[in-house]
């Protein structure tokens, strides 16, 4: 799996969790200080070292590095506006099958209503309909939260 944005490695437990026990989560975050955070919270939480890997960098430099077809899952939970240019990324990425998913979708409601047209919202809605109407993808938004797109990579 791939994260994009590791936070203080909250979300990259639960990923871990869900994984086969042979699994790697490759994280990435600009800010070194998370991906410390993170390390530290995979350990507590029980998970060996080799479980993860974590790659400090802007997403955009580090994606194009990582295997083509070699995923299963790719989590974004970064910079909204570059989420357009995740999914690119994210098809390359994963395997027939594997699953992309967008943190915050809703943007607290704004990319819902079209008279907000902040950068933010206008990218969100942008992201939206690439995915909907991408031939390659089969996709679902989740009214979880703050919106969880999500979109399976066809055969």
């Amino acid at each position: 799996m791939v994260e994009i944005g590791t936070g203080t490695g909250v979300s990259g437990i639960h990923l871990l969790r869900g994984m086969r026990a042979d699994g790697v989560l490759t994280t990435v975050d600009t800010e070194p200080d998370r991906l410390q955070l993170a390390r530290e919270a995979y350990r507590e939480a029980g998970f060996a070292a080799n479980r993860s890997r974590v790659i400090p960098g802007r997403a955009l430099d580090v994606l194009p590095r990582l295997t083509d077809g070699g995923y299963d899952l790719v989590f974004c939970d970064a910079d909204r506006l570059e989420y357009v240019d995740y999914l690119d990324e994210a098809l390359r990425l994963l395997r027939p099958g594997g699953l992309v998913c967008f943190e915050g979708a809703f943007a607290r409601g704004r990319a819902l209503d079209a008279a907000h047209q902040d950068p933010e919202s206008l990218r969100l809605r942008e992201l939206m309909r690439a995915v909907r109407d991408s031939p390659r993808l089969a996709p679902v938004l989740l009214p979880t939260d703050d919106g969880l797109l999500c979109a399976v990579r066809r055969k």
